[in-house]
């Protein structure tokens, strides 16, 4: 059976969509069969950092409420040897779905995949209830700023409620000159206000930025020193599940 790793941040803007993209494409290279899911409805960007906008027909959306049949909202990467995604949709009133619905695809998908990737929508409102309903182990994006550490606790602390015993975080956006002036929290800062063990830092770097705007995910171009960062962090994070 495969495994749902839930990818969230209490705050927008962290690197979530990209980090999630990653991770998919880093495992689908290492061999395992992934789906990536996007959950942002409404505001979609899992299909850009793709590069598979224009292949998006059917969604998530039509898939919970029955539309579709899941093999008809698999849109395969043909880059990666076993990579697909099931894009979110840009109707936010589109379907009326439930944690239970959700919770039903992740099974029938762990049937056929290693690893069930949801990127989750920003925030703490119902709509993370949804996505991490089916979640084996939540993945938290922060970044060094108070705000987004504080709303990257409070996350926390809602899937413990929510019944997600495993969590784990990821420090994205860092800039190492920053944090040594003191004008923004430093790791240690970080690591003392989340009760979760870290699985790693991501130091900014325009060309992750660049890769994604462009439908390339970082990771496809192996032996530099940003693909290394992301399979030592991902190899933590599947040790935590």
């Amino acid at each position: 059976m495969g495994k749902v790793i839930l990818v969230a941040s209490g705050k927008g803007g962290v690197g979530k969509t990209v980090f999630a993209s990653n991770t998919g494409a880093k495992l689908a290279l290492q061999g395992h069969k992934v789906v990536l899911i996007d959950m942002n409805m409404g505001l979609r960007n899992m299909d850009i950092c793709l590069g598979l906008e224009s292949n998006v027909v059917y969604d998530v959306a039509d898939v919970l409420s029955g539309m579709c049949r899941i093999k008809q909202a698999l849109i395969r990467d043909r880059r990666f040897p076993d990579l697909y995604l099931i894009s979110a949709s840009q109707n936010r009133q589109k379907a009326e779905i439930t944690p239970l619905h959700m919770k039903v695809l992740c099974n029938k998908l762990k049937r056929n995949f290693d690893y069930i990737i949801i990127d989750a929508p920003a925030g703490v409102d119902e709509n993370l209830e949804i996505a991490g309903a089916g979640a084996d182990i939540a993945v938290i994006i922060t970044v060094p700023e108070y705000a987004a550490v504080r709303d990257a606790d409070t996350l926390d602390h809602l899937f413990m409620d929510l019944g997600i015993k495993k969590r784990i975080y990821v420090i994205n956006m860092v800039k190492s000159n920053l944090i040594c002036s003191g004008l923004i929290p430093s790791i240690a800062e970080i690591a003392e206000a989340m009760k979760p063990e870290m699985a790693g830092i991501i130091q900014y770097d325009d060309n992750i930025h660049i890769a994604a705007n462009n439908g390339i995910p970082i990771v496809y171009k192996e032996g530099t020193y940003i693909e290394k960062n992301f399979t030592r962090i991902i190899k933590r994070i599947l040790e935590a599940i």
